[in-house]
C-alpha cells in the first residue's frame, strides 16, 4: 500500500505541495506576526546567490551543503538589511529593497558566466515545477521517493520540531520581545534561527514551487489565519489547514483547467485569502461595514434623542418631535430617520404617540448626560 502510495504520481504531487505548505505555514506564522513577512521575499531571491556560489565550490546541485550555503546566503540578506537600517541612512523596507536584488543579480550574473549548461535555470529557480517531483527519485528504506518529498520531509520535521520544542519562548517574542530578552530568551537568536530555517525551506522547495511561489506559502495562510483569530495555536492550525485546502484545491482546479499546479496552488491561497479578507467575523470587511453602520445609527439615536430634548416642554414640540421634522429640519432622508427612531425606540430612549416622538426617562437621562444638565 505504502509503495503504491509513492508510485501515484497525483499523491507526490500533492504530499509535495502539503510539505511545502505546512512548512511555510508554521514560520510564516510568527514572520507575520513579527511584522517581518517580507524578508521572506527578499531571502528567496537572495539565496540564488549562495545555490551558485556553493555549486561553483562544490560542484553540487542538491544536498546539505547546498541547504547550508543558501541559508548562510539568506541570513547575510537579513543582516546587510538589518545593518543598513541601523545606520539611520536609509529605512528597513529600503534596505530590503537595496539587499535583495544586488545578492539576486549576482547569482544570475554568476548563472549566465559560469553555469550556463548547468541546469540552475532562473525559471526554475523562480517558479519551478512541481508536476514533474515524482521524476527524480531517492531509494529510501526500499522505496522510490521523489527527492523533493524526502528533502521537505525532512524539513517540516526540523520546522514541526522547532516550533513545538520552542513554542513558549516564540510566542512571548513575538508579542513582547521586550519581556522575552528580560527573561532570557534571547528573542534576536529565535529571530535569526527562523529566518535560518526559512531560508532552508525556501531552498528545499526550490525544485516543487520555485521562490516566488513559495512566498505565497509562508505570507498567505499566515495572514489569512491572522484575520480570523487573535490565538496562536488556533492560527497555526488554521495556517496549516489553509495551506493543505489551498494543495488540494489548487491541484484539482490545476488539472480541470489545464495551467500551472503550482501556481493554482499558491493562487488558492489568494482565495482564502480574499474570502477571509471579506467575510471573517471580527476584522472583515462586511464585520467592520456592519459595525460601521451600527455606530452611525448610534450617533443618529443620540442625535436624535438631543433634538427630542431641545424640544422638550417647549411650544415647537408639536412641530419639532416628528419624523417629518426630522427629515426635513434634520436633513435626513426617511430611511435614517425611521432607522434612528427604531433603534431609540429599541433602547427605550422614546416612544411615538399619535404621530409624536417623547421621551422616556431613560431617554432624559441619556439627553443629560449629552448635555450635562439635569431637567428642572
Amino acid at each position: 500500500m505504502i509503495a503504491a502510495l509513492f508510485d501515484s504520481i497525483p499523491a507526490m504531487i500533492l504530499l509535495t505541495g502539503v510539505l511545502v505548505g505546512v512548512s511555510g505555514a508554521l514560520l510564516g506564522c510568527f514572520l507575520v506576526l513579527r511584522g517581518n513577512a517580507m524578508l521572506t521575499d527578499a531571502i528567496s531571491h537572495s539565496i540564488v546567490f549562495g545555490i551558485i556560489v556553493v555549486w561553483l565550490l562544490t560542484r553540487q546541485l542538491s544536498g546539505p551543503v547546498q541547504l547550508l550555503g543558501a541559508a548562510a546566503t539568506g541570513l547575510l540578506t537579513v543582516v546587510l538589511s538589518e545593518a543598513l537600517a541601523r545606520s539611520r541612512l536609509v529605512r528597513m523596507d529600503a534596505a530590503i529593497g537595496l539587499v535583495f536584488p544586488a545578492l539576486f543579480a549576482a547569482g544570475v550574473i554568476l548563472i549566465a558566466l559560469y553555469a550556463r549548461d548547468v541546469h540552475i535555470h532562473v525559471d526554475t529557480v523562480l517558479l519551478g515545477e512541481i508536476g514533474f517531483v515524482w521524476l527524480h527519485t531517492v531509494p529510501v528504506l526500499g522505496l522510490e521517493v521523489p527527492v523533493a518529498v524526502a528533502t521537505l520531509s525532512v524539513v517540516l520535521a526540523l520546522n514541526l520540531a522547532f516550533v513545538l520544542g520552542l513554542w513558549k519562548e516564540l510566542k512571548l517574542a513575538s508579542f513582547d520581545p521586550g519581556l522575552a530578552a528580560a527573561l532570557g530568551f534571547l528573542p534576536g537568536v529565535l529571530h535569526y534561527a527562523i529566518l535560518t530555517l526559512t531560508s532552508v525551506t525556501a531552498v528545499a522547495a526550490f525544485d516543487a514551487v520555485g521562490a516566488i511561489l513559495f512566498i505565497a506559502f509562508v505570507i498567505v495562510p499566515p495572514a489569512t489565519a491572522y484575520l480570523l483569530t487573535r490565538r496562536l495555536w488556533l492560527m497555526v492550525m488554521l495556517a496549516v489547514a489553509l495551506s493543505v485546502a489551498a494543495c488540494v484545491a489548487g491541484y484539482g482546479l490545476a488539472l480541470r483547467w489545464d495551467v500551472s499546479i503550482a501556481g493554482m496552488m499558491a493562487s488558492m491561497t489568494g482565495v482564502w485569502f480574499a474570502l477571509a479578507l471579506l467575510l471573517a467575523p471580527e476584522r472583515g470587511l462586511l464585520a467592520q461595514a456592519m459595525r460601521l453602520r451600527r455606530q452611525r445609527v448610534d450617533h443618529d439615536c443620540r442625535a436624535l434623542v438631543a433634538h427630542l430634548f431641545t424640544h422638550y416642554g417647549t411650544p415647537q414640540m408639536a412641530e419639532e418631535n416628528t419624523l417629518r421634522a426630522l427629515i426635513h429640519h434634520l436633513g435626513w432622508p426617511e430611511p435614517r430617520a425611521r432607522a434612528a427612531i427604531l433603534r431609540a425606540h429599541d433602547r427605550a430612549l422614546i416612544e411615538r404617540r399619535a404621530g409624536l416622538l417623547t421621551l422616556r426617562p431613560k431617554g432624559i437621562a441619556e439627553a443629560e448626560a449629552i448635555f450635562g444638565r439635569r431637567t428642572e
